[in-house]
């Protein structure tokens, strides 16, 4: 599974998430985004950049194999990057973990510095706690054994869950199931139900508008008069003429 793409877009839909993981009380002001450090083209899982100096900045890595010197060099990747940006900000190193057999058992006297000053915290995805956040559930739906993604998609299904996190939860199952279509999976965890509610239809229409208006915007830029335009995008000929205005 692509566990790195599936929790950084996990972490963009879901501001509170890391908070949720550390056991912390949201704080808003952060912009999670992607960094790459130039030495040795490091790239981590994600930063979570405060917009403000008095806010700790979060390294992010996410680790579902073992990897016995994960710790050392998710921490030269830190420095590094903080050699070169030079922030004022403290700093944060957040390790997620399917579980602890995956994590590192030895640690350095410096490493277990770090743990113990909260600097290095991590993170255990067996061990996480039920919750009713629906960024939770998806993460052990990530992390759970195939037999019981049907209890943890049912609690996801009994939320009120846009498009998007839908789109989301089918994505976790398809790298989960990889023997299994998509089509297969969603008639197995009767994902349909979900596509055809009210909402998730009204929100896919919405999108569809917009991708046609796009379209519309670009043929009227191009010249392309406004009836000929509608008979295209099938949008009406007051939609195109607003568009327009």
């Amino acid at each position: 599974m692509r566990t790195d793409t599936i929790f950084y877009k996990l972490f963009q839909t879901f501001n509170t998430l890391l908070f949720e993981l550390i056991n912390q009380p949201f704080e808003e002001g952060y912009q999670f985004v992607s960094v790459e450090v130039k030495e040795k083209a490091f790239r981590f899982d994600g930063i979570f950049a405060p917009n403000k100096i008095d806010k700790p900045i979060y390294f992010v890595e996410v680790q579902f194999q073992k990897k016995l010197n994960f710790y050392w060099e998710f921490l030269s990747e830190i420095l590094l990057y903080l050699s070169q940006y030079e922030p004022p900000n403290d700093w944060k190193a957040i390790a997620i973990f399917s579980d602890r057999q995956i994590a590192p058992h030895y640690l350095s006297n410096f490493q277990k510095e770090l743990v113990a000053s909260h600097r290095l915290i991590p993170i255990y995805l067996n061990e996480l706690r039920d919750s009713d956040s629906i960024a939770i559930m998806i993460i052990r739906l990530i992390n759970s054994p195939e037999k019981d993604a049907q209890k943890i998609v049912e609690s996801l299904k009994r939320q009120n869950l846009n498009p998007d996190i839908i789109e989301l939860v089918e994505a976790v199952l398809v790298a989960k199931f990889k023997n299994l279509s998509r089509e297969e999976i969603e008639a197995m965890f009767a994902l349909g139900d979900l596509k055809n509610t009210k909402v998730y239809q009204e929100a896919l229409q919405e999108g569809e508008l917009k991708g046609l208006q796009k379209v519309a915007l670009n043929l009227l830029k191009i010249g392309m008069g406004i009836e000929q335009v509608a008979q295209v995008t099938g949008l009406q000929i007051e939609q195109v003429r607003q568009l327009r205005s």
